[in-house]
């Protein structure tokens, strides 16, 4: 009696395209690399600003070129697709009660938009004076 050795079979590469909800999924963790990257370009722009005023307008120049405006527009949008999907799962991951009775969803999902709003139209308030 010969045994075959075990071969294991690795899905391809397109595995994620083959439901919505694996596309959506996807899409949440390259967004989580998109905003790690533009972290790293933000630490980059302070280290020009450390260097002082030559380096660091090259560093303007750079990133309000097409490049630049580019990515920035791309991370923004997986910003806001990661900040909807966290606030679709809050009522999962964090159920309130009010009153011995449990909130319903939508209104906690509400909650965190409007304070969400708030605190950015707060950041733009400062950032434009």
């Amino acid at each position: 009696m010969t045994r075959r050795p075990y071969k294991a079979e690795f899905p391809a590469l397109s595995w994620w395209l083959r439901q919505p909800r694996y596309i959506r999924y996807m899409l949440r963790e390259m967004s989580a690399l998109f905003l790690g990257i533009y972290v790293l370009v933000l630490i980059a722009g302070l280290y020009c600003l450390s260097l002082g005023k030559p380096v660091y307008e090259q560093f303007l120049t750079v990133a309000e070129g097409p490049v630049g405006l580019t990515f920035a527009v791309i991370t923004m949008f997986f910003a806001v697709y990661h900040t909807y999907t966290w606030f679709k799962v809050t009522p999962k991951a964090m159920p309130l009660t009010l009153r011995g009775q449990r909130l319903p969803g939508a209104v906690i999902i509400a909650a965190h938009w409007l304070i969400f709003a708030l605190l950015s139209a707060a950041v733009w308030l400062l950032v434009s004076s």
